[in-house]
């Protein structure tokens, strides 16, 4: 049987996920594909950094977050300081990397995985940062280099959008792509349509764990646009980054008011935030925000937290992938799915 050994960037929500998803699966792993996944290395921003060749006891790990405890001194690394430095020294066959959204450029996130794929290992991307601003040159360092680059849990969680068009789409040129992408925002306009207002829905999806703590980002639909434009890349090579602004259009949640519901309402219509990529003048164009669609639409049906996105091909017309509001977490599937397609490529 042979070892797979994965190092994780982050230790927040999805790496949690995917980590409790590890130890379910892990016996069906090594009888299905002969493998056996040890986790060497664990690296967070606030409750330090953990490195064992020999593998790092991932129950006992997961226990300690969910305390709200940091590591102990006696467990961190005396040798790697960073999760920079994980990524550039520790003995790894799959980076995993998992860090928050860091909206002006991605970054950060950017430059673990170069160090990754500059080694000649894997990657695996759970952050929508790095295919927003730096997808080509990821993909061309990871054939450069012989690894694979992964990140399907980058937009819409573990939903296989990605995939489904690698895998099952081949030949086909993805022409447009639309889709309901921001469960907070989705979420927001169902509010709406009951009568409640902005800062209730919020409140609300706070208390039930469906709204973030920051939710700047989502209200402006910052956090739509760096997801469209990672679809655009890794799906219709249409190299723009958020600061490209002559290749998008931005409008906020802002303009979403009570008032404008109850007009489109009238008219047999309802306001959805939708975000869209398509070619226009020969490159790609994204466009995010509120739009007015008919109440027969499919999108019109998507509440509360469910998403959806439509990928447009030439060959096959329109693909459509729902992924249902659930009480199971989904975050950690995507990940998972992309480390299983390494393991057994």
């Amino acid at each position: 049987m042979k070892t797979i050994k994965v190092a994780l960037i982050g230790f927040g929500n999805v790496a949690q996920s995917f980590t409790r998803l590890l130890l379910e699966k892990e016996q069906e792993i090594k009888a299905k594909y002969d493998t056996a996944v040890s986790i060497v290395a664990i690296a967070t921003k606030t409750r330090g950094i953990v490195v064992d060749a020999w593998g790092i006891d991932a129950e006992r790990a997961l226990g300690i977050i969910e305390s709200n405890e940091a590591f102990p001194e006696s467990r961190k690394s005396k040798i790697q300081n960073t999760a920079l430095e994980v990524a550039e020294t520790v003995d790894y066959d799959v980076l995993i990397e998992m860090t928050p959204l860091e909206y002006a450029s991605g970054h950060t996130a950017t430059s673990h995985i170069e160090a990754a794929l500059r080694r000649g290992k894997h990657a695996i991307c759970a952050n929508k940062g790095p295919l927003a601003w730096h997808f080509r040159e990821l993909i061309d360092m990871a054939k450069e280099n012989n690894c694979k680059f992964r990140y399907e849990s980058a937009v819409m969680d573990g939903t296989p959008v990605f995939n489904i068009v690698r895998e099952n789409l081949q030949l086909c040129d993805v022409i447009e792509i639309k889709g309901v992408l921001s469960r907070t925002l989705n979420y927001m306009l169902s509010g709406m349509e009951r009568g409640m207002s902005k800062k209730e829905i919020i409140e609300e999806g706070k208390n039930r764990g469906i709204v973030e703590a920051n939710i700047e980002e989502d209200l402006s639909g910052r956090e739509s646009l760096v997801k469209t434009i990672a679809l655009a890349n890794a799906l219709m090579d249409a190299d723009i980054t958020p600061a490209d602004s002559d290749a998008f259009d931005l409008k906020c949640s802002s303009e979403i008011t009570h008032e404008a519901i109850a007009e489109a309402e009238k008219r047999g219509n309802v306001i959805k935030f939708m975000c869209r990529a398509y070619r226009k003048d020969g490159k790609v164009h994204v466009s995010v925000g509120p739009e007015e669609i008919s109440a027969y639409d499919m999108y019109a049906s998507l509440s509360g937290t469910t998403l959806g996105v439509s990928i447009t091909t030439d060959l096959m017309g329109t693909v459509t992938i729902v992924e249902e509001a659930s009480d199971i977490d989904q975050s950690g599937y995507g990940v998972l799915a992309d480390l299983i397609s390494i393991i057994n490529s």
